[in-house]
């Protein structure tokens, strides 16, 4: 089949998707541009700032939730059980799951001073629940600093040319901060002066590639890495974080436009199966399998964390609501696809005269899934880029949005932090965002010296979960104004099932491989499962009788 043929398809289905079930999710929430946010009610100048511009905060929201997921997850998924089951669940999951998910999670962020979802927890299920989703929650974010870190600093040794950019993007998002917000430039002088000067330290860097000559250098580029992501979950959000955002999304813009131009100008053919297999021994059965090894793109319970927990504060109009929460979901899904076609259309499924070197499943033989997905990209913009190049391109992409993905996760893990162990367990000194800091990168910086790779494959399932979960506390929050819930509840119940299913056969598969460790973390997380359902369902009674008003706050 022609890749061209099923582009047009999937662009608009999300497109139609955007429009009719994206606004009638507005509807359903009952957005209201009158009504003060969070970021004009609290404004303090750190983390409760209005965005100058809707399209500031887009850029942020988008750039912390795409991160390598998106591309790695589609690049497994393919290889096990074929681009056209990969591709239905993206496009059902973006639209009526994924971008429900983080609108929801959004909106009642914002009827709450901008909480986290842990928070609203509390608010629906009680004490009790919250601090348990919470725990988990800081659990989970820890790992993932940690991964991040190891990844990025990975990247960052085996592609010297990278690093001038990477880090100079930091200080270019700080001079671009203060253009628009101290010195009141206007947004379009202020990108066009950022993204020329994003050039510039892209052309240095393939002419001047850095290396640290040190014994160890990976853990020489984890340290500076969290030493950034130290300073920048202090910083005011509008000086660092949300520029640095805002112009790394251009970054994907680009590589998006080019990646569907380039397959629009060769309109190469499917060339990997439409469908392999119902099951596989590597990968597991289709269900639940790939509905857990494709999350970002679908569904991602992340995505919840980024929308209360940094979104919802910096948000200034509620009518930017849907763009933000909801669009930003659904371009998500536009990359997954593109990543869908950059491995399935842009490389071959068996060797052909010509395919040397571009040979899926050979690809994927050393685990180099971001070198695989950028060979494929580097195929697809071959005509305006050549294939070098291109693959270049797609690795810089995927390291810009890695970097935001670890500044934005632990600025969100401060926030539980302090909520957790200066709220809940209201220890004084954890209200204090540099202790607060500090205290979760001690455990970080542990992980990330360390072998984190064994523990990290509980943690897809893990994303999962907290997806369902949050669906099932937006269900009762909606339950309790009195609205309806099966757009949330039915979504919710599918991801918990699924993802109780994912992590039964991963606990049976640890045993099997004498992998007790991981087999008590999934146990355990199928036991927080099981208690945040039963905490629900026991809370209905409770907010039958509990006239909630519209705007209730925690």
């Amino acid at each position: 089949m022609n890749s061209l043929f099923v582009c047009i398809i999937v662009l608009a289905l999300f497109y139609a998707g955007y429009r009719l079930y994206g606004r009638f999710m507005e509807k359903l929430w009952g957005v209201d541009p009158a009504r003060k946010t969070p970021a004009e009610e609290y404004n303090d100048g750190v983390d409760y700032v209005p965005a100058r511009h809707w399209t500031m905060l887009f850029g942020h929201h988008f750039a912390s939730i795409a991160g390598a997921s998106p591309i790695i997850g589609p690049v497994l998924a393919v290889m096990v059980w074929g681009w056209l089951p990969s591709i239905l669940w993206i496009v059902i999951g973006s639209i009526f799951m994924g971008g429900v998910h983080d609108f929801s999670a959004l909106m009642v962020s914002l009827r709450n001073k901008g909480k986290s979802i842990a928070n609203v927890t509390e608010l629906v299920m009680g004490s009790r629940a919250k601090i348990i989703f919470a725990s988990f929650l800081w659990l989970s974010l820890t790992l993932v600093i940690a991964v991040f870190a190891a990844v990025t600093a990975k990247t960052l040794i085996n592609e010297p040319r990278i690093v001038i950019p990477t880090f100079g993007l930091v200080f270019i998002a700080i001079l671009i901060g203060q253009m628009i917000y101290r010195w009141k430039t206007g947004q379009v002088i202020a990108t066009v002066t950022g993204l020329a000067l994003l050039a510039i330290l892209f052309v240095i860097g393939q002419k001047a590639p850095v290396t640290i000559g040190v014994k160890n250098p990976l853990a020489a580029w984890i340290v500076i890495l969290l030493a950034y992501a130290f300073i920048a979950s202090i910083m005011p959000v509008n000086i660092l974080l949300q520029p640095r955002d805002y112009l790394a999304t251009f970054i994907l813009f680009f590589g998006l436009f080019f990646g569907y131009l380039g397959l629009i100008i060769s309109r190469p053919q499917m060339r990997a199966p439409a469908f392999i297999a119902w099951s596989d021994g590597a990968g597991g059965a289709l269900w639940p399998m790939m509905m857990v090894t494709i999350a970002c793109g679908a569904v991602s319970g992340f995505h919840s964390l980024i929308a209360s927990g940094t979104t919802s504060k910096q948000l200034s109009n509620e009518r930017d609501a849907r763009p933000v929460g909801y669009g930003a979901m659904i371009l998500e899904g536009v990359l997954a696809c593109l990543a869908v076609f950059a491995v399935s259309a842009g490389l071959y499924w068996n060797k052909v005269p010509g395919s040397e070197g571009l040979v899926y499943p050979e690809l994927m033989k050393g685990g180099d899934y971001i070198g695989t997905f950028a060979r494929g990209f580097g195929q697809l913009v071959k005509p305006v880029f050549g294939s070098a190049l291109g693959s270049m391109i797609a690795i810089v992409i995927l390291n810009a949005f890695v970097m935001t993905t670890l500044d934005s996760a632990t600025r969100i893990n401060r926030y539980i932090t302090e909520e957790l162990f200066g709220g809940s367990f209201n220890i004084k000194i954890f209200r204090n965002r540099w202790v607060s800091t500090a205290f979760m990168m001690i455990f970080v910086l542990y992980l990330a010296l360390g072998r984190w790779e064994l523990i990290w494959p509980i943690f897809g399932a893990s994303n999962q979960l907290v997806a369902a979960l949050t669906l099932i506390v937006v269900t009762a929050y909606l339950y309790g104004m009195k609205k309806p819930v099966k757009y949330t509840l039915y979504p919710g119940i599918l991801i918990l099932v699924t993802t109780v299913f994912a992590l039964i056969y991963k606990v049976s598969g640890f045993i099997s491989q004498s992998n007790y460790g991981l087999a008590f973390i999934g146990v355990v997380l199928l036991l927080m499962a099981a208690f945040m359902v039963v905490e629900a369902v026991s809370n209905i009674k409770r907010l039958k009788s509990v006239k909630m008003a519209e705007g209730d706050n925690i």
